[in-house]
């Protein structure tokens, strides 16, 4: 089985080389790396573009606008090929290496979804925005309580999908409702739904981080949304 890296990016020019770099020898299994560029202004693309003269598996898409990360995760799921699909954030908040541990249950063939938890047992990890901790905590409550799963860590970039639910996914949410929608999506298929410890070396503000409490209060909408008035017909585009 191969693997298919989606990457979000949006004015990365700092990080996206050496994320690009670090998958490119660290990933076992790799078939190919997608990259998003969500309307960066700054020379992401050239980067981008660069890698791509230099390695075949490398891929890059330019967004017509900013329209979130949503809509870039969207559409590298689309341009998506391999039998296993994973996210990947352009900001080194998460260590390449790793994805070898998250993909690893499918690749064994005991879970079909997993999730990388930055609160299990942890490996390393940066403290930074307790507010923000709290109000990852909740809205991880929140969903379990809709979902009836026991996941610790609803709000993590680590996704790994097989290839074939996430490009049957309906995805409709914004910015960064994608990671509550999917999860509530992937609840109602009833498959297998793991999750493994992961690091984390989060950024602060003035280091280009972009989630705020505004989307904080979105992911409680998207809870509900999800949750309680979109069906299992609705959510995907075959049954």
């Amino acid at each position: 089985m191969q693997i298919s890296i989606v990457i979000p990016a949006y004015n990365e020019e700092k990080t996206i080389a050496q994320v690009l770099d670090q998958v490119l020898t660290k990933v076992n299994h790799l078939g190919e790396i997608i990259v998003i560029d969500d309307g960066s202004t700054d020379k992401t693309g050239e980067i981008c573009q660069q890698f791509v003269y230099d390695h075949p598996k490398v891929h890059y898409f330019l967004q017509p606008r900013n329209m979130g990360k949503t809509e870039a995760l969207k559409e590298g799921f689309k341009r998506s090929t391999a039998e296993i699909v994973i996210v990947q954030d352009a900001d080194l908040e998460y260590d390449p290496l790793e994805i070898n541990d998250v993909v690893a249950p499918i690749l064994e063939g005991k879970a079909d979804v997993v999730l990388g938890s930055r609160f299990l047992v942890r490996r390393a990890s940066r403290s930074l925005y307790f507010r923000h901790f709290m109000a990852n905590k909740f809205i991880t409550f929140l969903s379990n309580l809709f979902t009836d799963l026991n996941l610790t860590d609803v709000e993590t970039c680590y996704k790994a999908f097989r290839g074939e639910i996430i490009r049957n996914m309906i995805i409709t949410s914004r910015r960064f409702g994608f990671e509550v929608e999917v999860v509530a999506k992937v609840a109602k298929l009833k498959c297998r739904v793991f999750e493994v410890p992961i690091s984390y070396y989060g950024r602060s503000y003035e280091e280009g981080k972009k989630i705020g409490f505004k989307d904080g209060w979105m992911a409680l909408f998207y809870i509900l949304k999800y949750n309680l008035f979109t069906s299992k017909k609705a959510s995907f585009k075959k049954l």
